[in-house]
């Protein structure tokens, strides 16, 4: 065995100590191991850097130059801080602009020797780059620096890229030998991939790129396969349990959909005779219902419920919010008071109930007279019990994680379980992050829903958009109007919620009834402002992303995202969801700047498609699965370079060969597998420990 790097503080390594130990930390590095882990975001080869006179205005190019001037001054028109910087290569001159970053000022010096990286612009005459990348260069350091592929990494304030370089190479100096690595020897001759020790060392001190390429492949191969084992080894142990089999019959599907208001689509028929078959099985339902906004996932899952409920069990839906839940609450009274659903007693609980409504919902949950219940995370409370729980439908998946999932399903005697999510996600993530699960797809728009028109603004046409707006809520209608940050930020020129509410309300919306939401206001504030939009009694709502997971205002019809660049595909897509749920025609309004190509490809993919499934494909080919979901996603964590978007061979690959291992021994009980056990537990402790195997 190797020394076990994830147990060394980072601060050993040569140039750290203990001050410096603290500002790594804010990078997620505590160990030599996390250190080593730490992979380049990008490379830059600058054994062949661009002269200044031949960068190409719209290319994206890396230069050196010295600093030949610097001026800071503040802009007349936006009174922002503005730091020019003009480098000169003997070739050309280009000019570096940085906003609202005053501390650079003392950064740059004349006769420095700087690398920048960025895309050339070319204003009045002059080539210019905006906010780039930059790397002051040491005299000593030169050739080091330039003449050679060189790896960029993330950063934070306090690091440099020249420090983190030299201590990952000190730290290669000293523990690379020690390194063990993981991946079974016959995986590794079977597919010709480089040892670890090799690996780590090419993916930071690449020769050429090629050998990075082939270094990244065998990391990732590792990532994709250790997970996929442990994955697989947490379904084993649900489904080998003894569950409840339903004995739903045919018929009670029918009684089901003609009680209904309305007709299933297809996809809908099909996802709940998919979960009925899991049902009606001895062993626990362990099921994913995906379908884009509005494409009546909770309809499907009601389903699932009443006919659990009408043979005696007990059912339970859990909502991320107590807003979203208590709206499903409301929908399934209704149709209970209008006899849509009969045998069905259903119970609404939160955390913030008051104690006798409480104590109330709690004595009918564990007598079993409620057996329908709906509710927010307080479901997980150690108060909750239940007489007869045989399914737990979890919605928005990716709001809660795998513990609280196993937490709700420990409430009954191995329920099944059915997770919905509405962000449509690609096979090749389903294959990752819930290759436990088996999945349903909802890929049919109910009739009476109209597609969403989206237009595109540029930041300067934003009273175009408003005027638009007024009509519309002048027309009776109501708006919501989005934005990225709840108060002004030093460093991102943009909007905010709070600062624009009052500009709007005094110029653009005199006369209007306006409020505010966002994702720093107490629970209750949220609900009681998001149910007066709802009877009405507020014309426009300016909101941050607390919207994402909203609720249902059918009146609702126009909804403006103000710097819509500084969002993801899949947010894009979930907000426009939040319109078009009346009769009425609904209309996306996105309000950006496309500055770079990837904020032009994400507008343009979001204006030329409404099918969520597409714009999940895109999204995630353009900023990776770590940005899709927000790194808090289980399985993501793990995956330091692995990504499913791009390297979806790497991952059929891995898994086929993780599907063999446990189909052979599925305890991983033999003497040969006992590592691969043992790095499982240990990279996937919370995840493995919900399992039971061994």
């Amino acid at each position: 065995m190797g020394v076990r790097l994830q147990e060394i503080s980072v601060q050993y390594v040569k140039g750290v100590g203990p001050a410096r130990k603290k500002t790594l930390e804010r990078l997620g590095v505590h160990t030599v191991e996390d250190l080593l882990y730490l992979f380049p975001r990008r490379y830059e080869d600058r054994r062949h850097l661009t002269p200044i006179a031949q960068a190409r205005v719209g290319e994206v190019h890396t230069v050196a130059g010295r600093v030949v001037f610097k001026r800071g001054r503040r802009s007349w028109y936006t009174r922002k801080h503005v730091l020019e910087v003009i480098l000169d290569d003997g070739s050309g001159r280009l000019s570096c602009l940085w906003f609202n970053q005053a501390y650079l000022d003392k950064t740059f010096q004349p006769g420095q020797r700087v690398v920048c990286y960025g895309r050339v612009a070319c204003y009045q005459g002059r080539l210019q780059m905006v906010v780039p990348e930059y790397e002051i260069l040491g005299r000593d350091q030169d050739d080091e620096d330039v003449k050679r592929i060189v790896p960029i990494y993330p950063l934070t304030r306090g690091v440099s890229q020249r420090f983190l370089r030299r201590i990952i190479r000190a730290a290669l100096a000293r523990y690379r030998d020690g390194l063990c690595d993981e991946l079974p020897v016959d995986l590794r001759n079977k597919y010709r991939l480089p040892n670890i020790k090799r690996a780590l060392t090419m993916i930071h001190c690449p020769e050429d790129l090629r050998e990075q390429k082939a270094a990244l492949e065998r990391v990732s191969f590792e990532e994709f396969y250790f997970f996929q084992v442990s994955v697989l080894l947490r379904r084993l142990s649900i489904v080998n349990k003894r569950g409840v089999a339903h004995e739903v019959r045919d018929r009670d599907l029918r009684d089901f959909a003609r009680g209904l208001p309305f007709t299933l689509t297809g996809a809908q028929q099909r996802a709940l005779r998919e979960i009925v078959e899991d049902m009606r099985r001895p062993r626990p339902m362990l099921r994913l219902l995906q379908g884009d906004v509005g494409s009546g996932k909770t309809v499907v899952a009601l389903g699932a419920c009443v006919l659990a409920a009408r043979k005696g069990y007990q059912a339970c839906m859990m909502a991320p919010t107590g807003l979203l839940a208590r709206q499903h609450f409301e929908n399934i009274g209704r149709m209970v008071d209008a006899g849509a659903l009969t045998g069905i007693c259903p119970v609404f609980f939160s955390g913030d109930l008051p104690k006798r409504e409480r104590e109330t919902a709690l004595d009918r949950m564990a007598s079993g007279e409620a057996n329908l219940v709906v509710g927010t995370h307080a479901l997980l409370s150690e108060a909750i019990v239940f007489k007869r729980l045989s399914l737990v439908v979890i919605d928005e998946q990716h709001k809660f994680g795998v513990r609280q999932r196993a937490l709700l399903t420990r409430k009954g005697d191995n329920p099944d379980v059915l997770i919905m999510t509405a962000t449509p996600i690609p096979r090749t993530l389903c294959l990752t992050l819930y290759g436990d699960l088996d999945v349903s797809i909802l890929d049919e728009r109910p009739k009476g829903r109209k597609e969403v028109r989206t237009r595109l603004y540029a930041n300067d046409q934003a009273r175009e958009a408003y005027a638009f707006i007024r009509q519309k809520v002048g027309e009776g209608r109501q708006a919501y109007i989005v934005y990225p940050l709840v108060e002004e930020s030093e460093k991102l020129d943009l909007k905010a919620a709070k600062d624009m509410l009052g500009q709007l309300e005094q110029e653009e919306f005199q006369g209007f009834r306006l409020a505010l939401v966002h994702g720093q206001m107490k629970a209750g504030e949220t609900e009681n402002i998001m149910v007066r939009f709802q009877r009405g009694e507020i014309d426009i709502l300016v909101a941050t992303t607390v919207l994402e997971v909203g609720v249902d205002v059918p009146n609702a019809s126009v909804i403006a995202i103000e710097h819509a660049e500084r969002f993801g595909l899949a947010q894009l897509h979930q907000l426009r969801g939040r319109v078009g749920r009346g009769g009425n025609e609904a209309w996306c309004l996105l309000i950006a700047s496309q500055n770079t190509p990837e904020s032009q490809a994400r507008l343009q993919a979001i204006c030329s498609t409404t099918d969520g499934f597409r714009i999940a494909q895109h999204d995630l080919e353009i900023r990776g699965p770590g940005q899709f979901f927000g790194r808090h996603q289980h399985g993501l964590n793990e995956l330091k370079v692995a990504n499913p978007a791009t390297q979806l061979a790497i991952l059929r690959k891995a898994r086929q060969e993780a599907q063999s291992l446990i189909k052979r021994d599925p305890q991983l009980s033999c003497p040969v597998h006992r590592h691969i056990r043992q790095t499982v537990r240990r990279r996937y402790p919370q995840y493995l420990s919900l399992a039971t195997a061994g």
